[in-house]
């Protein structure tokens, strides 16, 4: 359907990726997969037709229609929720128009012989071809279908976009391509702004209703429950397995084996034959074959062991000093906003090292309920904190409290204490941080490098209750690997606010569920929640069938 031939990304002279070719069919389901900077994003762009490669080309058939969703989007404008979701429709709305003005123009015109009134018949005949091609669609139902399994409620939809925060708009660009039903769907990081429910709507949307879909996602699960084939990016070139993430690590793995073989047999021959060159270069009798043997070291293409995934690394917290039995008491807690109440006759207990989820929706009251925690804000009840609890907290804005004037390196050796000391850098390149980034001054990190440093900070503190606010929104899955671990073996109290099934999966323990205004305590893990959540669905589904 859509074919990539010869691609080719060059930046300052040196190399991106080079002659990359592959196809996108109909059905693909893509994970489009590399180390952070290998090159996936620029190449979804250029699919996109967002930027142009340095050689090769993207072509497609006429009147295929290729959505994109970059990770980073700034739209600001004064229509609505429905409006703006409703410019998917605007090519239909623009020749259902040009039809109207055609026709129009051709029941007053009597110069029926001429050239020009014949062209527009056979552009009128041509458009409503392409138009009555179309099958009909009730615009007003689609775009509340689709904002609705987004995460919008129906006072949502005629508010200003103006009014939402970036994510919010991020749903509303996600809303218009959807809409679209393009025939490739290019989606980069779509479940960062997504509450658990969304994602696992989205998950439904692409199977059973998209035609091709090439996603970059650092959500395993998303992945894994989307996609059947992987592409990875690696060293300026690709390498296209027919299986899903799970099962493209595994061949990933053998692939790494057989080359790291193929390199030491290699080193061995190489090696081999130089000992005959410098043996016996000076002999008359062997000067023949001395020279041979030059031409076939010459000849000899080196091979290349691709990239090592050093997610082996394990980042180990410092002891917790010792909290109460109880480090989190709510009893009866309220929290309201003028008319609005966010939730009501909250009451549960998080006991000493005890690791537990809030899930929900957004807007339900997770974060406004660790802001409860941490004091910043005033809610009825009674919220008690036990003796000796001290937090770590970690959100979005935790970055903007960085010392700006300090180097990367400096930021994490003011925190660091022991033996943790001698792998900084290793700790920083497990978060993305490469040697040239180390010297630079966070004030010159985008807004992700300060988040995955402001997290690394976090952690090398010493504190026995940790709440973190959707921590992996900006980490790779080799990272976010290497902070699970380091969670796991963590011997505080953690409250994990997260829309990321595989991140919470085997580290909470226990789950809180934010929604219709109260917060309802499941004794599981998160696995078992969503299976238990999908159950019930169901049944309220069949519910509403039978009224």
């Amino acid at each position: 359907m859509i074919s990539i031939d010869g691609l080719g990304v060059e930046f300052s002279g040196s190399s991106l990726f080079k002659d990359i070719s592959f196809a996108i069919n109909e059905k693909d389901r893509i994970a489009l997969m590399g180390k952070n900077g290998a090159g996936k994003s620029t190449l979804l762009k250029i699919i996109a037709g967002e930027r142009m490669p340095s050689q090769g080309r993207v072509s497609s058939p006429k009147d295929t229609v290729i959505a994109y969703l970059p990770q980073h989007l700034i739209s600001d404008n004064t229509r609505s929720v429905r409006e703006e979701a409703a410019q998917a429709f605007s090519a239909f709305l623009e020749m259902q128009n040009e039809i109207d003005f055609i026709n129009s123009q051709l029941s007053t015109r009597t110069d029926y012989e001429s050239a020009e009134y014949y062209e527009l018949i056979e552009k009128v005949s041509s458009l409503s071809e392409r138009f009555y091609a179309i099958e009909a669609v009730n615009y007003d139902a689609e775009v509340e279908k689709i904002l609705f399994g987004l995460g919008f409620v129906r006072e949502d939809l005629d508010r200003p976009t103006s009014e939402f925060s970036g994510g919010w708009r991020m749903r509303i660009e996600l809303a218009k391509i959807l809409l679209k039903k393009p025939d490739l769907i290019l989606l980069d990081e779509p479940t960062n702004h997504l509450d658990i429910e969304s994602v696992q709507w989205l998950e439904d949307f692409l199977v059973n209703s998209a035609k091709a879909v090439m996603i970059i996602s650092h959500d395993r699960a998303f992945v894994d429950n989307i996609t059947t084939r992987t592409i990875e990016v690696t060293m300026g070139r690709i390498y296209d397995y027919k299986v899903n993430y799970s099962q493209y690590l595994e061949l990933r793995k053998e692939r790494r084996e057989q080359q790291q073989k193929q390199f030491e047999d290699q080193k061995k021959e190489i090696a081999d034959i130089q000992e005959f060159i410098d043996r016996f270069k000076g002999t008359y009798s062997k000067t023949l074959q001395v020279q041979s043997r030059v031409k076939m070291l010459e000849k000899i293409e080196i091979i290349e062991v691709d990239e090592v995934d050093t997610s082996a690394l394990r980042l180990k917290f410092p002891p917790s000093p010792r909290s109460g039995n109880y480090p989190v008491i709510a009893e009866n807690v309220a929290k309201s906003y003028g008319a609005h109440t966010v939730f009501s006759n909250v009451g549960f207990t998080i006991e000493r090292g005890q690791k537990v989820a809030f899930v929900g929706k957004n807007g339900e009251g997770k974060s406004t309920l660790v802001k409860a925690i941490m004091k910043e804000i005033d809610c009825t009840g009674t919220l008690t904190l036990g003796h000796n609890v001290q937090i770590g907290y970690f959100a979005q804005n935790q970055a903007s409290l960085l010392d700006e004037n300090l180097t990367v390196f400096q930021t994490i050796d003011d925190v660091a204490v022991g033996d943790i000391r001698t792998k900084i850098r290793d700790i920083l390149g497990a978060f993305m941080f490469g040697q040239d980034d180390i010297t630079k001054k966070v004030k010159v990190l985008s807004g992700g490098e300060r988040t995955r440093l402001a997290m690394i900070k976090l952690l090398l503190e010493p504190v026995n209750l940790l709440i973190l606010d959707e921590p992996t929104n900006h980490l790779d899955l080799r990272t976010k690997d290497i902070l699970k671990s380091a969670l796991k073996d963590f011997d505080g109290t953690l409250i994990l606010v997260s829309h990321d099934r595989d991140f919470l999966d085997g580290l909470a323990e226990k789950v809180f569920e934010f929604g219709n205004k109260r917060v309802k305590e499941h004794l599981s893990g998160i696995a078992e929640f969503l299976e238990k959540k999908k159950i019930d669905n169901l049944k309220e589904l069949e519910r509403k069938v039978k009224v």
